[in-house]
């Protein structure tokens, strides 16, 4: 019972978090998992809400090597919507009964600031859904600018807080360095809910490292939290399953 209720309330230290992930036996997962279905009953209910996801682009400047939108892949076709078939799909979104649309993209400077704001204050304006920004890592001026305009989300998953495993499979851009976690207090500096999220299964990944990831959650006073599996996109680095062994 003790410990049911540690879990229930979210106190498990790392130690007993990494007890959990290294966990095989059904029942106790079992257990585990009811726990976690309680605690979803409790704060959330037995609601389901339903949000429109809008890949608006698919350029991008990184060169993320799990990311099939890199840009160092020649294989993909790229595009852009316009912003009337961005409205046509919030449109749709509305008439199904839908709360929220998110606008997505790779990390594209081709949507200008004030393009990203017109779409987003159009949005409510026509259809009064909640707009949700998930566009990588932009400038502060950047994510003011479309709160102003009406945004009410912005989502970043830092990845993985392992420094090592971040850099290997998020290099720096020339002239920049990546600041995931600086970056994530500004949206809610600016009033954003903010949301992130980690990735599960990349290869060298270990435990301990997501241990770290869920033990830093805790001190993040995030809005949504998003975990993601792993899957190789043939057009990576890290499609190329020699590339685990290269860096183990």
């Amino acid at each position: 019972m003790y410990e049911h209720e540690r879990l229930l309330q979210g106190r498990l230290d790392r130690a007993e978090i990494l007890a959990w992930l290294r966990e095989d036996d059904p029942a106790r997962l079992e257990s585990l998992r009811a726990a976690a279905d309680e605690v979803r009953r409790r704060h959330i209910g037995d609601e389901v809400h339903l949000r429109g996801l809008i890949e608006i682009s698919n350029f991008c400047v990184s060169a993320c090597a799990c990311c099939g939108l890199r840009a160092g892949n020649l294989e993909i076709e790229r595009y852009r919507m316009s912003p009337g078939a961005i409205l046509a799909c919030a449109r749709n979104a509305k008439a199904w009964g839908w709360g929220t649309v998110v606008l997505q993209s790779g990390e594209d400077y081709g949507l200008r600031t004030e393009w990203i704001a017109e779409i987003v204050h159009r949005i409510n304006a026509e259809t009064g859904l909640a707009v949700t920004l998930s566009f990588g890592e932009r400038p502060a001026e950047d994510l003011a600018a479309w709160r102003e305009a009406g945004a009410d989300c912005c989502l970043l998953r830092f990845e993985t807080s392992d420094e090592e495993l971040y850099n290997l499979i998020h290099p720096e851009l020339p002239g920049r360095r990546s600041g995931r976690m600086a970056i994530l207090r500004t949206p809610q500096r600016l009033g954003y809910e903010a949301g992130s999220g980690i990735l599960v299964g990349i290869p060298v990944q270990t435990f301990a490292s997501v241990a770290d990831d869920i033990d830093l959650f805790r001190g993040m006073d995030l809005d949504m939290i998003g975990i993601g599996p792993y899957m190789s996109h043939p057009e990576t680095p890290l499609g190329d399953h020699r590339w685990a062994h290269q860096i183990a």
